[in-house]
């Protein structure tokens, strides 16, 4: 009886092991400092507690069935050999889902328009423009109405929307401050927007969340969000940083790099970002002439950032997606 006991204690050392674990991880999806991340959290209970609905009684049935129908001289259970329907059985086996799936549908549907990553959020007050590029490995954020840049640094107003432009020097990946909310892809050739909210001072972490190749592991950043005034003194900072994100300091950053120091660029080299975009796009769609578009071109192909992919294939990345968002 001791022995047995003991083999079953051992057994469950690795479930107790597991619990612990899971009672020491932070879940930050659960902590959203902001009114995206708490809309996230809810749909994700929500479509949580939907699905629990068929969950527990199925879990409490097999269990009960299993004790109801066991084969034991004791068994009261009816013995009904040829019973083969019920209608009563068939509505709750299939009502019930049916109106879950239903829920479900209907909840996507408003959250997905709701949590439109393009659409400005109300009461955010008038937006901040970041433009933000992914590269190899470090993530680049211009502020071109300041007209200063950082590496692997980001630093937001309290209770005061950003409208970020993101894209990707390289290849595909993704964009993500789990606190504040909604993951969102970075593509060569393309654009996506997304507008986030800080409701509360701190610090948070933002990750890649897309493999991308080697220095992965490393690529993530911190979030600083701050008071009105403690922003300010922050841009001043950057602007002190006596770097110039020109182009030979743009061809510098496109060569590839792991665990990346937060960096300030006190200067940045207006239209960059539509700099980095051109090798893609046409001048319509970034709102340039054709002109304008050769010229971005040209200085996209003098400092480098319409760089051999031969070179990234090598080393696993794969070709940036050559298309373009309406």
């Amino acid at each position: 009886m001791r022995k047995s006991l003991m083999r079953g204690a051992l057994r469950g050392l690795p479930i107790l092991a597991g619990l612990l674990m899971l009672s020491g991880c932070d879940a930050v999806l659960f902590d959203p400092k902001g009114p995206i991340g708490e809309s996230e959290k809810s749909l994700i209970l929500t479509a949580t507690y939907l699905m629990l609905v068929v969950v527990i009684p199925v879990i409490f049935m097999t269990l009960w069935f299993a004790w109801r129908y066991r084969d034991t001289k004791q068994s009261k259970a009816t013995y009904t050999p040829n019973w083969a329907h019920s209608t009563k059985i068939e509505i709750v086996v299939w009502g019930i889902p049916c109106l879950i799936i239903l829920a479900l549908g209907i909840l996507t549907w408003k959250s997905t328009h709701e949590l439109d990553p393009r659409v400005e959020i109300v009461d955010g007050g008038e937006p901040i423009e970041v433009q933000v590029v992914s590269m190899d490995w470090k993530w680049l954020f211009i502020y071109p109405e300041q007209g200063i840049a950082t590496i692997n640094e980001l630093a937001m107003p309290v209770d005061r929307q950003v409208r970020f432009h993101i894209t990707s020097d390289t290849v595909m990946n993704s964009f993500f401050v789990p606190q504040l909310g909604s993951q969102i892809y970075a593509m060569a050739g393309m654009e996506n927007r997304l507008h986030l909210i800080g409701n509360e001072v701190g610090t948070y972490d933002g990750i890649s969340a897309s493999y991308s190749g080697a220095g992965f592991a490393d690529m993530h950043f911190k979030a600083h969000v701050m008071s009105e005034g403690d922003f300010d003194a922050w841009i001043e900072k950057a602007r002190g940083s006596s770097k110039v994100l020109d182009d030979a300091g743009f061809a510098a950053l496109q060569e590839p790099s792991e665990d990346v120091a937060p960096t300030f660029y006190g200067q940045v080299k207006p239209h960059l970002y539509q700099q980095i975009m051109a090798p893609y796009m046409d001048g319509m769609e970034l709102g340039m002439s054709d002109e304008q578009m050769e010229h971005m071109k040209m200085g996209s192909k003098h400092n480098g950032a319409a760089h051999d992919m031969s070179g990234h294939q090598a080393s696993g990345h794969a070709e940036p997606a050559m298309a373009t968002e309406e």
